[in-house]
């Protein structure tokens, strides 16, 4: 689920889930116009088309908007990869997927992921804990295939894990710095094809 543009005019009412949906939209442009410490809830207001006493309504503070729209984001990253490993029993192909999984995630969105990997806000304890725990979800769902398909123990297969995570995560993020210097679809077969040379030197024990 992801934040989405409703925009209307000052004073429209709206049903809660649709307001709330449309505040977010604006605290995510502002948010990732200016990042978290610069942002204002006066400008994510205007942004709206509310009145900030409709804002605060909603949410309490800039922390809890930031926080809640960093909820959406990084459930959408985990659904993504948890897609991505269901789709296909072929094990180089779920390499291919997961990787694809990353890419898209970082390249759609109107720059979202910074709002996961590159806030101002990165270091604050309740997004560093909403952070890792994401990846951490996704190195194990990686985990749990490693280890029903090889004879690695489950401490090895988590460290895998995390080292996949770590490779697409970190290459998506370059790439998307280049402005895709690179086709997106050879960027992710590039570093899938690394991953799958390492993961597949494993021998499968099923």
């Amino acid at each position: 689920m992801t934040a989405t543009p409703d925009a209307r005019p000052r004073g429209t009412r709206l049903p809660r889930m649709a307001r709330r949906r449309q505040l977010l939209s604006a605290a995510q442009e502002v948010f990732v116009e200016h990042g978290y410490h610069a942002a204002a809830m006066d400008e994510i207001a205007e942004r709206a088309g509310v009145s900030k006493p409709v804002l605060y309504q909603h949410f309490p503070g800039k922390l809890e908007l930031y926080l809640a729209l960093l909820d959406l984001h990084v459930e959408d990253m985990v659904g993504r990869m948890r897609e991505a490993l269901a789709s296909t029993t072929e094990n180089k192909q779920r390499v291919r997927n997961t990787f694809r999984a990353y890419f898209d995630f970082v390249s759609t969105q109107g720059e979202a992921f910074r709002l996961v990997f590159e806030s101002d806000l990165r270091n604050a304890a309740p997004v560093r804990q909403r952070v890792e725990r994401a990846l951490q979800d996704c190195a194990e769902m990686i985990s749990q295939v490693i280890q029903e398909d090889t004879g690695v123990s489950s401490d090895e297969a988590h460290l895998l894990g995390v080292g996949l995570v770590g490779m697409a995560e970190v290459s998506a993020r370059y790439w998307i710095s280049t402005h895709g210097s690179i086709p997106k679809d050879s960027a992710e077969q590039l570093m899938a094809r690394l991953a799958w040379r390492g993961i597949s030197g494993f021998p499968r024990t099923t």
